[in-house]
C-alpha cells in the first residue's frame, strides 16, 4: 500500500515535541505536536473548501445545510524513518470524493459489488411494499404486511451482521479481528451504529498496515458548531467511548 496519506510537516519540529510513546486517545491532554500537524490541516482545509461539495460552514454558495465534522491526526514515523502525521475525518462526507491526502475508510462500500447499496435499496422497496398493503387494508392485505416486516426486520439485521463484518481491524502486534468480534469480547455486544468509521480507529489501522510507529494523537472539530455547542469549530475533543473504546483497546493492547 502506498504511503500517498502521509503528509510531512512543514515547519521542522523540535526534537522535545517528539513523544516517544502514544497519548492516550479518551484524554484531554493534547500533545502540542498534534497541535501543529492541526494547525496544517486546518489550513488546507480551508484553502480547499470551495473545491469540496461538502458544506462545513465557510463558504456561503455552499447548497444544502452547513455541518461541521470531526477530523483527527496521528503523528508517526514512517518505515523509513520520517516524521510526519496522517489526518482523515469521522464518518461520512458529502463529495463522492475527496483529497487522497485523507486516510480512507477501513471498509470500502465498492466491495462486493455494493452488496450494502443493494441491501438497502431491497429493504425500501420491502418498506414501499408494506406501506402500499397497510393503505389497502384488507385483513389479507394486512396480514401479508405483518409478514414482510418480520422479513424486513431479518434481512436487516443480517445486512447489518455483514456490514460488521466487514470492517477488520489490525491491532499493533499484526493481530486481525473483525469488528462484531472485537465489541463481542470487550463489551459483549454488538458496534453501535457508525462504528468502525471514526477518525481514530482510521488512522491507526493505515499506520499499522503501513508499518508507521503511531506517536501521538488528537481529534478536532471543524466547521459550524453542533447546535448544543457540545462541538465547536477548532475544538479537541478525546475519542469517543460508545463506538471508539472497543476498537482502540484491541488496536492498541490496553483496555481503556
Amino acid at each position: 500500500m502506498k504511503e500517498q496519506c502521509f503528509i510531512p510537516f512543514i515547519d521542522n519540529i523540535h526534537s522535545e515535541l517528539v513523544p516517544h510513546t502514544l497519548n492516550n486517545p479518551f484524554e484531554l491532554v493534547t500533545p502540542d505536536i498534534c497541535k501543529i500537524a492541526a494547525l496544517q490541516i486546518q489550513a488546507y482545509l480551508l484553502k480547499h473548501q470551495s473545491i469540496w461539495k461538502h458544506n462545513f460552514g465557510f463558504c456561503e454558495h455552499k447548497e444544502g445545510n452547513a455541518k461541521g465534522k470531526m477530523f483527527g491526526v496521528l503523528v508517526v514515523k514512517n518505515k523509513y524513518g520520517d516524521l510526519g502525521f496522517l489526518s482523515t475525518f469521522s464518518g461520512k462526507i458529502q463529495d463522492e470524493s475527496h483529497p487522497n491526502i485523507f486516510v480512507p475508510s477501513v471498509f470500502d462500500v465498492a466491495s462486493n459489488d455494493f452488496f450494502i447499496n443493494k441491501g438497502m435499496s431491497k429493504l425500501s422497496e420491502m418498506g414501499l411494499e408494506i406501506k402500499d398493503l397497510i393503505n389497502i387494508n384488507t385483513e389479507e392485505s394486512i396480514l401479508k404486511a405483518n409478514k414482510i416486516k418480520e422479513l424486513r426486520k431479518h434481512k436487516s439485521v443480517k445486512l447489518q451482521e455483514e456490514l460488521f463484518d466487514n470492517y477488520r481491524f489490525q491491532n499493533k502486534d499484526g493481530e486481525v479481528k473483525k469488528m462484531r468480534d472485537i465489541f463481542k469480547v470487550y463489551a459483549n455486544r454488538n458496534p453501535a451504529a457508525g462504528a468502525g468509521e471514526c477518525a481514530a480507529p482510521k488512522l491507526l489501522q493505515y499506520a499499522f498496515e503501513n508499518d508507521m510507529k503511531p506517536l501521538a494523537i488528537a481529534e478536532f472539530w471543524w466547521g459550524k458548531s453542533t447546535k448544543s455547542e457540545d462541538k465547536v469549530n477548532k475544538e479537541f475533543y478525546p475519542a469517543c467511548n460508545d463506538k471508539c473504546r472497543p476498537i482502540l483497546s484491541f488496536m492498541l493492547g490496553k483496555e481503556f
